[in-house]
């Protein structure tokens, strides 16, 4: 089986899995360790940037070694077993079907009128607090969660499996759940989670804005407005406190009408996001399932666009 063909049985099978909690997770598996490691490093090294640093290359190095190695060792008993450890870790690394199945319950609640229950849901997907977030802002934070989701759940994934196959797309989730657990500007993290926040911003760069591009693309196949998607995005893409996040966002932003960003709570701690977008309407609880829509689709992309474009330039 070509490398192509792994990614795109991978797609798949994410699509029609998705992430059963039953199942053995690598990068849930990332997350332990990671907790491990913070506190030996946090009691054996006084500087915290360094005690980040040296967590996060530590970590990246085990599990991109330990992923080649099994993936060796799986050729080396039988051919078809590497394919299948190879799918599954790629698989494992995509989150379309999580994204929608962890999202799609807030708008049904928020249709329920069940507010405890779609603030819930949406503290699982959010790092912001939501105890206090009325209708309109769970609504907004469901659908910046999903523009933001979509490229380092989805567009990156398939980009760097495109790129190097299961062992450097491990290695990259490996950097997003490091930044996703320690990325926090508060008085435990700030320094300690500095290196893997950046590192995340460095990996995501590239996949970020090929991922703008084919969102814009998305935007326009499932008839939202291409035009204000693209001109949004250039000009409130920058805008985000990440040099990442705000471009998927403002793709939505313009796409859908809406105004995003604005002030969050995080641990209790004021952030003052700006607004990315104009607010040409109100938004909606249809407008999570617009999300939806252009997410799933850029997906579709992204695989098409990222094989295509790897196999004619000859780097797999």
């Amino acid at each position: 089986m070509s490398w192509y063909q792994e990614i795109i049985l991978a797609y798949l099978l994410d699509l029609w899995i998705g992430d059963p909690k039953s199942f053995p997770h690598p990068v849930r598996w990332i997350g332990q360790a990671a907790g491990v490691l913070e506190k030996i490093a946090r009691r054996r090294i006084a500087n915290l940037f360094v005690a980040g640093m040296i967590t996060t290359a530590f970590l990246l190095f085990m599990v991109v070694s330990i992923a080649s190695g099994v993936l060796w060792f799986l050729g080396n008993v039988y051919p078809f077993l590497e394919v299948c450890g190879s799918v599954y870790l790629m698989y494992a690394s995509l989150s379309v079907r999580s994204l929608y199945d962890e999202s799609k319950p807030i708008a049904n609640y928020l249709l329920e009128e069940r507010m405890d229950e779609a603030r819930t849901a949406l503290s699982q997907v959010v790092g912001r607090d939501t105890e206090s977030l009325d209708a309109q802002g769970i609504m907004r934070a469901t659908v910046e969660t999903i523009a933001e989701s979509t490229i380092d759940g989805i567009v990156a994934p398939i980009f760097y499996a495109c790129l190097g196959g299961a062992p450097l797309v491990l290695g990259y989730k490996c950097i997003n759940t490091l930044d996703s657990i320690f990325g926090y500007r508060n008085e435990t993290y700030e320094r300690f989670g500095k290196f893997p926040a950046r590192l995340d911003d460095v990996v995501n760069w590239i996949p970020a804005r090929l991922g703008g591009v084919l969102m814009v693309v998305a935007s326009w196949i499932c008839g939202y407005s291409g035009v204000k998607a693209w001109r949004i995005m250039l000009r409130d893409g920058r805008k985000h406190l990440s040099p990442n996040a705000g471009i998927p966002e403002a793709v939505i932003a313009g796409a859908l009408g809406l105004q995003l960003g604005g002030p969050n709570n995080y641990a209790g701690v004021p952030v003052n996001k700006p607004f990315i977008g104009d607010s040409l309407k109100k938004i909606t609880i249809n407008d999570i399932s617009n999300s939806h829509r252009v997410m799933f689709v850029t997906s579709v992309l992204s695989l098409l666009c990222f094989v295509w474009s790897f196999i004619a330039l000859g780097i797999r």
